[in-house]
C-alpha cells in the first residue's frame, strides 16, 4: 500500500492528542476586534475539541498524528 498523504491544511489547524481527541481553536478572533467585549475575546483564546463526525473525518485527513 502506498504511505497516505498527510492533509496539509488540516494539519496547520488541528492536532490529534494522545487521547484521540482532535484539539481546534476558535474562530473569529483575528480580526474586527474592537466590537467585541473582553469576556467574548477572552473565550475566544481558549481551544477546544472537535467532536463525533468532524473529529472522525479530520482523523482521516492526518494519518500519522
Amino acid at each position: 500500500m502506498p504511505k497516505m498523504k498527510t492533509h496539509r491544511g488540516a494539519a496547520k489547524r488541528f492536532k490529534v492528542l494522545k487521547s484521540g481527541k482532535v484539539k481546534r481553536s476558535r474562530a473569529y478572533k483575528s480580526h474586527l476586534l474592537t466590537h467585541k467585549n473582553a469576556k467574548r475575546k477572552r473565550r475566544l483564546r481558549k481551544a477546544t475539541y472537535l467532536i463525533g463526525a468532524d473529529a472522525k473525518n479530520i482523523k482521516r485527513l492526518l494519518p500519522y498524528s
